[in-house]
């Protein structure tokens, strides 16, 4: 019992045979352990989700009307905030690797059989549907990668 329980308080990689899950997040994929092409941290993920969100946020107060948004009327401004982020993020994994807000903290999503390709629609489309229900990106493997990035075969690395 003791066992398990040690496992279970210790996280995911605990679990794993001895030796299995590497020195570093992303060894098991072939990433390097820094630098550009490494396993990306929570804390750059975070700062990158934050940078998608506000402006996706500001730009459906711009279309409801701020007046209506802070009087507390009820109005579409979340559902509208949700789609711009959603298709701003669908859009720009798709033709560029990575979110504006990605970009300016040093991060791309990138294919784990070829670093070097395109993400293309579906996985981008399939990643973003997963990253909506907010649970699966918090789960994450020893690698660094969430449900969403290993429902799509992708990881988000260092781009600079």
């Amino acid at each position: 019992m003791r066992r398990e329980t040690g496992s279970w308080l210790s996280g995911a990689s605990a679990a794993l045979p001895e030796g299995s899950h590497g020195d570093y997040r992303g060894q098991a994929l072939g990433l390097p352990r820094d630098g550009v092409g490494s396993a990306a941290g929570s804390g750059r993920r975070v700062l990158g989700l934050f940078l998608d969100w506000v402006p996706s946020a500001l730009i459906a107060v711009a279309i409801v009307g701020p007046s209506r948004v802070f009087a507390g009327e009820p109005t579409a401004f979340d559902t509208l905030a949700l789609g711009i982020w959603f298709a701003v993020g669908v859009l720009s994994v798709t033709l560029f690797g990575f979110t504006p807000g990605q970009y300016f903290v040093g991060l791309r999503v990138a294919r784990i059989e070829n670093p070097q390709m395109r993400v293309g629609f579906v996985r981008a489309l399939a990643r973003n549907l997963l990253i909506v229900f907010i649970v699966p990106p918090l789960i994450q493997d020893v690698d660094g990668r969430g449900m969403h990035d290993r429902a799509t075969g992708t990881i988000l690395v260092k781009a600079r």
